[in-house]
């Protein structure tokens, strides 16, 4: 497995390939409100396997130094051997990287506890999308 962390059109159009399967497809989530305008702007890490993308994420970085990730998302295939994990830590370590002093995501609901494991701590529920009850996290980086 190889990770690429970047924003060229490229790895987009890699990243929304990803992205339609997994949230228009699989989950009826309505295409437009995947497509926000926001894809140009965000740093995107791609998950390949033997030069196939399998995962995806975005990570939003605004002035203030605070970030948002979204958009986690992994092929069908692939799910249950911890790639969305590998993405999650890639983000992260990107994020810190950055010199970024906090991670926003916007979560399913049933990941709390998935997303507390790397140290997001719950903040409250928020929109339904579809028909999935997300919920507001935040990812507190320390700097030593």
């Amino acid at each position: 497995m190889e990770v690429i962390i970047g924003k060229s059109d490229q790895i987009i159009e890699k990243a929304q390939a990803i992205r339609y399967q997994v949230f228009t497809v699989e989950q009826k989530i309505p295409n437009k409100l995947d497509f926000d305008g926001l894809d140009s702007s965000s740093e995107h890490v791609l998950v390949m396997n033997e030069n196939q993308p399998v995962a995806t994420a975005r990570l939003t970085i605004d002035t203030d130094g605070s970030s948002v990730m979204a958009r986690v998302a992994v092929l069908e295939a692939y799910r249950g051997h911890g790639i969305a994990s590998v993405v999650v830590k890639a983000l992260i370590g990107h994020a810190t990287s950055q010199s970024v002093s906090s991670i926003e995501i916007h979560a399913h609901g049933y990941l709390r506890s998935y997303y507390e494991k790397f140290g997001f701590a719950f903040i409250k529920e928020v929109e339904v999308v579809g028909e999935h009850q997300l919920i507001e996290m935040r990812y507190q980086i320390v700097r030593t």
